[in-house]
């Protein structure tokens, strides 16, 4: 991949808009799990880790494009391992690829046990946004994504091997639907 080349996108306004690194909009995020949010065995409820996964991914988005963000699909989560209550959840998003006006996030979740600091990763997940102009709503051009390590580079080349299958699963399904 020629990083001269991807540097630098155009907006539909005609202006140039400067790349970015990964670790300009890289976030983590963390909370406690409390009664509330675990389900009778006294682990966080499925559905609540994937809200928090939404929500460390569209900071991380909305980050990168200096924008409002949309959810536009979730294609992999991965529960491996449950959190328990009283435990801490950590959450840690990245870019992994820009397209035009979208970009895939990554999101690894892990458990953390306060008491004795030991770490399980406990859920991946594949969330892509869409950048919104902050006026007419509409899609707008993001930022290219400056990638620096073969990580990201590994990182990179997965995201766009997954919006091939997206985009089939998604001509297939309107194909069916006709």
């Amino acid at each position: 991949m020629d990083r001269k080349k991807t540097a630098r996108a155009v907006s539909a306004e005609g202006e140039t808009l400067k790349g970015k690194p990964v670790s300009a909009s890289r976030s983590e995020m963390a909370e406690v799990v409390l009664p509330a949010t675990t389900n009778p065995l006294g682990k966080l409820l499925g559905g609540h880790v994937m809200h928090l996964v939404d929500v460390a991914a569209a900071i991380t988005a909305s980050r990168h494009s200096n924008s409002y963000v949309v959810t536009a699909s979730v294609d992999y989560i991965d529960f491996r391992n449950p959190v328990s209550i009283g435990e801490i959840v950590i959450l840690m998003s990245q870019v992994n690829r820009v397209f035009h006006t979208s970009m895939e996030v990554g999101v690894k979740v892990f458990s953390e046990n306060a008491l004795t600091g030991e770490r399980k990763h406990t859920t991946t997940a594949y969330v892509t946004f869409v950048a919104l102009d902050e006026f007419s709503k509409q899609p707008k051009t993001v930022a290219p994504l400056i990638i620096k390590t073969p990580e990201e580079k590994r990182r990179w080349k997965e995201a766009g091997e997954r919006r091939k299958y997206r985009l089939a699963m998604r001509f297939k399904k309107r194909k069916r639907e006709e």
